[in-house]
């Protein structure tokens, strides 16, 4: 194992502060206060699982203001509209002047680059009147250029467009050849490797035409704008201190930003933890973290190890899982709670078994006074939840699953956001082709007369009153035409009530078209809470876009004793959350670690780090289960099954901290 750094112990530095002065200082532990109080210079805070990193960027926001650091001249970059708020809400109540935190500029780095990009993207010669498409845009877009290509036929099995812009995505944000994406992430599609690369040509001259930018391009071009000397050095002088949160899953790109943004000044901290990188399917890179002392040579290291969470005999587990990476920052996290069971390996017969472990378990924890809500069950990846869904369905346990699509990229959502775009701007072709398609008995055809009609004059929908309906879909058309004439003429100021209007047309279709309404149905409900922030359109719109909504979970309501529900989840969506009782299942070679992603020594310590953040999500008690066998089908003749191997990543070490359970006729 190889250590990147070596850690300052706390309490070595001469903090030059009066803590007297600053009372709530006095809350913080000795690390906390060595990150907080930190003075000028580059600064990586390690900030292991559970050791409130939230807080410690949030103070210090509030230190920086207090010690006299003008709030417009603070950036605090976040991956969620969500963490920024609640970092300054927290800044906020704590400050003698907490009306200054409106200043700070606070948010994702796609929205500080949207906002950059409008006050200087003239520099760089783009027009500043852009508009932004969101991912879904993106996707129609590659469609539309993917059938002008002739490339969108069954017989020639070519990419689907979703397919198409994850590569594109990865390929800009990994900054690599697009030959080496492909290998390393999509190698059925490398026989394409031409025509990807002209369709991605294509792709990028049609959006400059339109003066239009995707959510990737606002990186590229902040980017862009520092390679101009004179304007990187504007840019630079914007902001005295720059704050990032969760820097362990910023991409090259986001990287590249932030080292251009301090070339002179170098007040920088970045907080993370390399242990929990794990979203390099995305483009996120572990390397930004363990490289930064490179970038910035003078950097100071401080390790945030006390943990609030978890009880020791966990922390020994995960403490012991991490150990096992080949590269990173050593720390060892430690709890002042040192009593607790200790976490459980359960070994199963099979997957009914497990299921069946599973529900006995969080029946009697449920018994023991831990609602529902307060339990967890988390998985490498959403299908391996199937059979335990139907059993928890069979015996009437309520529960929610997380995981999968973002909120603004559900099907349902983008259509309800494509009639809002039609208001917005009558000629956006993409939002006419998502619009019209819903609509039965309308093809492409059709799609793009009503769209030539519509440009033709001047963007004006009334216009549509004079459109030569065709028979066959003359009433939904007109049906159709009637509600954003009506939309367009009231005022815009109540834009969850034209989401109410909308939606009362939409509901049929979107019953017909897709399943599971009821929770499309409480997805809607949901956009139209968040409508009802907004009096204008083109804000709600762009903040969607730019600070979505990780998933609906991020906006369903919260559990409560009436309405208790058990929380099912991936790994992936799980991050950031925690739970008193946290079941892992399906703890197997070719699960944990997925066979999908043992090729190469990175993807394996990637593997090693989902189980980390699993496990460290836990509370009080932590159960990892695995079934030893997985059956293909079962008949009164004859039974096929897999023999599942424990996950390598329970070694010796890690097993002497386990108490091990067998279950289901089992024997050790």
């Amino acid at each position: 194992m190889k250590d990147r750094a070596q850690i300052e112990p706390s309490g070595s530095t001469n903090f030059n502060i009066s803590v007297k002065k600053f009372k709530w200082l006095e809350e913080l532990n000795p690390q906390q206060l060595a990150a907080v109080t930190y003075g000028d210079g580059p600064l990586i805070v390690v900030a292991g699982a559970g050791s409130g990193k939230t807080r410690t960027l949030a103070y210090r926001v509030a230190y920086l203001i207090e010690k006299g650091v003008r709030p417009y001249r603070t950036l605090l970059l976040t991956f969620t509209r969500r963490a920024a708020s609640e970092m300054l809400k927290r800044a906020e109540s704590i400050v003698t002047r907490a009306s200054t935190m409106e200043r700070v500029w606070g948010g994702t780095f796609h929205s500080i680059g949207y906002r950059l990009l409008r006050m200087y993207g003239r520099n760089i010669g783009l027009n500043p009147d852009f508009t932004v498409m969101d991912r879904t845009d993106t996707e129609d877009m590659i469609g539309v250029l993917r059938q002008e290509m002739g490339l969108s036929s069954k017989e020639q099995r070519f990419p689907q467009k979703t397919t198409c812009a994850d590569i594109y995505s990865r390929y800009i944000n990994s900054c690599l050849p697009l030959e080496q994406v492909l290998a390393e992430s999509t190698p059925w599609c490398s026989q394409w490797l031409e025509e990807l690369e002209k369709l991605f040509k294509f792709y990028n001259e049609r959006k400059q035409k339109l003066n239009i930018l995707d959510y990737d391009d606002l990186l590229l071009y902040w980017k862009k704008m520092l390679t101009d000397n004179s304007l990187a050095q504007r840019l630079e002088n914007m902001f005295d201190h720059i704050l990032v949160d969760e820097y362990q899953d910023t991409n090259i790109i986001q990287a590249e930003i932030l080292i251009g943004m301090r070339q002179r000044n170098r007040n920088i901290m970045v907080v993370g933890d390399d242990a929990q990188s794990i979203y390099s399917f995305r483009g996120a890179t572990v390397r930004n973290m363990l490289d930064f002392p490179k970038h910035f040579p003078e950097a100071k290291v401080i390790a945030l190890e006390q943990n609030y969470r978890s009880t020791m005999p966990i922390l020994n587990v995960t403490n012991c899982i991490i150990e096992q990476a080949s590269e990173r920052y050593t720390k060892t996290m430690w709890s002042t709670r040192t009593d607790g069971p200790r976490p459980k390996l359960v070994t199963c017969e099979d997957e009914s078994k497990q299921d069946e472990f599973i529900v006995k378990m969080v029946l009697k924890h449920y018994e023991e006074n831990i609602p529902l809500k307060n339990q967890a069950v988390l998985f490498r990846t959403a299908s391996l939840s199937d059979s335990l869904e139907v059993e928890l369905s069979r015996r009437n346990i309520p529960y929610r699953k997380y995981g999968g699509l973002r909120f603004t990229e559900t099907a349902h959502i983008k259509d309800m956001l494509a009639f809002l775009k039609l208001l917005e701007n009558p000629r956006d072709e993409l939002a006419w082709f998502r619009v019209l398609q819903l609509l039965k008995g309308v093809g492409p055809a059709t799609s793009r007369k009503v769209t030539a009609h519509v440009i033709a004059n001047n963007g004006r929908l009334d216009s549509l009153n004079t459109f030569k309906l065709p028979p066959s879909s003359a009433p939904v058309l007109k049906e159709l035409f009637a509600l954003l004439i009506e939309l367009q003429k009231e005022k815009e100021s109540n834009i969850a009530l034209q989401l109410q209007k909308i939606r009362k047309f939409y509901q049929p279709i979107m019953f017909d078209n897709y399943d599971s309404p009821q929770s499309r149905e409480e997805d809607i409900d949901n956009l139209e809470r968040i409508a009802t922030g907004y009096s204008s359109r083109k804000d709600f719109l762009t903040d969607l876009l730019l600070e979505p909504p990780t998933s609906s979970s991020d906006l369903a309501e919260r559990a409560t004793k009436d309405n208790d529900w058990l929380v099912l989840s991936t790994i992936h969506s799980a991050k950031g959350c925690e739970w008193d009782v946290v079941y892992l299942i399906h703890a197997s070679d070719g699960c944990l670690p997925s066979d999908l992603s043992v090729n190469t020594p990175e993807q394996l310590e990637e593997e090693l780090r989902l189980a980390y953040v699993a496990m460290t999500r836990a509370r009080d008690y932590l159960y990892i289960t695995w079934p030893v066998r997985y059956y293909h089908r079962h008949s009164p003749y004859a039974q096929t099954y897999n023999q599942a191997h424990l996950s390598r990543f329970l070694n010796e070490n890690v097993l002497e901290l386990l108490d091990t359970i067998f279950f289901g006729g089992i024997e050790e």
